[in-house]
């Protein structure tokens, strides 16, 4: 068991910086997702934690110590590939074995900690089977049995879910999560997928170009963006996210798309809008929803909108709508039917509205 601090990490390649001073603190028996763009660094983050990339300046600290010179296996960390890395001519149990060999562990404690991994991951029935015999949900298994068996402070998981097809993917979310609440040690997980990090998540880091954007519960980064990055990286479909600039109407500031379109800004203990300023609405698709609905809503405001598309997805529809020239996305329930053209009545629900500064791109309401 162990927690994980980064101070100061910088990584450069040559002259070119592409960790760029980050700093985080990922504690004990936490659950821990790096989620971003290809080339955002998570990957390269990941590997510096475990000693596949030397870090350029500052530390990395795993149970309170510095490991910055210390070799990948004497980190106490077991890393999981996007790529499963099983060797093909050994059978499930050798696979999952080959690294207490290694280490000369006694026979007994070996065949002990491979049939509780495979009992774990319900592996047990195909032990003697070579990769090749196996799924591929199979094989993510026996990389990870792999990792298990060797009982590292910190699990590290590299893309492991890419690979696979939707159905199994959804399918190994759930397993990895419920590993965590069995083993009960450090993960840290990388992914591109944002579903990922949202579901399996204890806390999100959201990275872009070698920076943290952001750290937070998956619900807090959902609900509070930092910016208009992470506003529109979070969520499926994502954010609604408008030009609009700050007016003042009856006395009152109102956020101003187009001539048709000006919402009433509710009122807010913590706010820096003022009046002329330059500005990005950001508004979720949950809260563009049809009228004659019985939807609870905070703050409400309606007006017409005329259907471009839609895109049913069984449970929910998505209906990307045009207002007086402004497209926005919003949701109805599943079972409804719609036409492109079709005018609908539309709510917004204005008390989880956001809006970020136009210059800065970070969030002020």
């Amino acid at each position: 068991m162990a927690n994980v601090i980064l101070k100061d990490v910088v990584k450069k390649y040559g002259k070119t910086e592409v960790i760029h001073n980050i700093n985080l603190e990922i504690n004990d028996k936490e659950f821990v997702v790096l989620v971003g763009p290809s080339g955002c660094g998570k990957s390269t983050a990941l590997r510096m934690i475990a000693g596949l990339e030397d870090i350029t300046s500052g530390t990395i600290q795993i149970d309170n110590n510095v490991v910055n010179d210390l070799a990948p296996k004497d980190r106490d960390v077991a890393m999981v590939f996007q790529n499963y890395a099983l060797y093909p001519h050994m059978n499930v149990y050798n696979n999952m074995a080959f690294g207490l060999k290694l280490r000369k562990m006694p026979k007994d404690e070996i065949d002990k900690r491979v049939k509780e991994a495979a009992e774990i991951l319900e592996l047990s029935n195909l032990l003697q089977r070579k990769p090749h015999e196996l799924s591929g949900g199979q094989r993510q298994r026996v990389a990870m049995g792999r990792a298990i068996v060797r009982r590292p402070a910190v699990y590290l998981f590299d893309e492991p879910l890419s690979n696979l097809d939707a159905k199994l993917r959804t399918q190994m979310r759930l397993e990895i999560k419920q590993l965590h609440q069995q083993v009960q040690n450090t993960v840290i997980y990388v992914t591109h997928d944002q579903v990922e990090a949202m579901t399996l998540a204890d806390r999100i880091v959201v990275m872009r170009n070698g920076y943290i954007e952001q750290v937070g519960s998956p619900l807090e980064i959902f609900q509070n963006p930092a910016n208009v990055f992470v506003a529109g990286f979070i969520g499926s479909p994502p954010m609604n996210l408008i030009p609009g600039s700050i007016i003042k109407h009856n006395n009152m500031l109102n956020l101003k798309l187009n001539d048709s379109l000006i919402f009433p800004i509710p009122e807010k203990e913590k706010s820096s809008i003022k009046e002329g300023q330059r500005v990005i609405m950001g508004i979720r698709t949950e809260d563009l929803f049809l009228s004659d609905t019985n939807k609870a809503c905070g703050y409400p405001y309606e007006t017409t909108g005329v259907v471009k598309i839609v895109e049913p997805l069984g449970n929910e529809t998505n209906l990307h709508m045009d207002f007086s020239g402004i497209n926005l996305i919003g949701k109805s329930e599943g079972r409804r039917v719609f036409s492109p053209e079709e005018k609908l009545k539309i709510t917004f629900d204005l008390s989880h509205l956001h809006i970020f500064d136009a210059e800065t791109e970070k969030s002020i309401y």
